[in-house]
């Protein structure tokens, strides 16, 4: 499976609040950061709405999958 590189070249000063938002979901959010994302339709649409602000690098391998506990998996402080 691919996956795609995607790395912030351009500020989003001065841009729609909808493309600054569309970044923060891409994990984005200062130039140069850079966030390896499944290749998916959800995400190739999201980069749809900013490609004046990012480069994007189809890359070989799996984006890392995080991982976060749940609320169900925290220990009680009893």
């Amino acid at each position: 499976m691919t996956a795609l590189k995607v790395t912030q070249v351009k500020s989003s000063i001065g841009t729609k609040p909808k493309h600054r938002g569309t970044l923060r979901a891409l994990g984005l959010g200062r130039v140069g950061r850079t966030h390896v994302l499944p290749d998916r339709p959800e995400i190739r649409g999201m980069l749809a709405r900013v490609p004046h602000l990012v480069e994007i690098e189809e890359v070989e391998g799996e984006a890392p999958v995080r991982n976060r506990p749940s609320k169900s998996t925290r220990e009680d402080a009893s």
